[in-house]
């Protein structure tokens, strides 16, 4: 992955770390490409993350996720065996995302639901407590789709259905709703997205629910011109220490008629 994709691990203290570790680890990953099973990746995630929560945003949603006691925190880069590990880390666009939607279950309830660049799976996880009819989780990192399903598991919650192809760009499924949290951290990524959710939006009638703490990327974007802010959270003393400059994270919905 390149380095321009990590950016947004440049804005915590945890990522800083993490960017250090996983951006040398591309000639070290498995040269086939291919994961191993869902058992060994289970295994693998439950010994290398911790169940923490309660001092985000969400502290009702349990997740496993990187902490300064994991082995993989301070361990050699070229030993992490796969893709860089964004599920890994609760990012403030996804608990603000995560805190609205438990706090307006009427959002998702009897919807269906696709939390795009789903990570650790926190926006599914509020999604589905809040009664959405189908969840579909969109992660391209197959760890990070065990992850979604484990933390789900974790929270007493059927996982959703994971999807690890790139939705982006794709024909618009009709879904009644999508969230999508820290998303906006590269220019053309944005574009590429802002693209593809108009055109979710104009075939479908879709609802999009954007998280994001104020990025440089995302308030200089074209689409922030077409978002009304729904609500605004002052993010725990913890999160804005591992995040430096951000103390606030909020909650956007798209509306490309303005």
């Amino acid at each position: 992955m390149s380095a321009a994709l990590l950016m947004p691990l440049k804005c915590s203290r945890h990522g800083k770390l993490i960017y250090k570790v996983f951006t040398q680890t591309q000639r070290h990953r498995y040269l086939s490409n291919v994961y191993p099973s869902a058992e060994h990746l289970r295994k693998f995630i439950s010994e290398n993350t911790e169940i923490t929560g309660e001092q985000s945003l969400t502290p009702e949603i349990r997740l496993r996720l990187f902490t300064p006691r994991c082995r993989f925190w301070r361990e050699r880069p070229e030993l992490w065996p796969f893709d860089d590990p964004y599920w890994a880390i609760y990012w403030p666009g996804g608990q603000a995302l995560s805190r609205y939607v438990l706090d307006n279950p009427e959002v998702c309830r009897d919807q269906t639901v696709l939390d795009l660049g789903s990570g650790c799976g926190a926006s599914a996880i509020a999604a589905k407590l809040c009664g959405a009819a189908h969840v579909l989780a969109n992660d391209i990192d197959t760890v990070a789709a065990v992850a979604t399903q484990m933390n789900c598991e974790l929270n007493g919650l059927e996982p959703p259905v994971c999807v690890t192809t790139n939705m982006i760009g794709s024909e618009p499924d009709a879904f009644s709703l999508i969230l999508l949290g820290d998303m906006f951290y590269d220019e053309a990524l944005a574009t590429h997205l802002h693209s593809w959710l108009d055109s979710c939006v104009r075939v479908h009638g879709t609802k999009v629910l954007i998280g994001d703490p104020g990025r440089a990327q995302f308030e200089s974007h074209s689409i922030r011109q077409l978002l009304h802010q729904l609500a605004q959270f002052e993010l725990p003393e913890s999160v804005r220490e591992e995040n430096y400059g951000l103390t606030f994270s909020s909650v956007w919905c798209y509306r490309p008629e303005l």
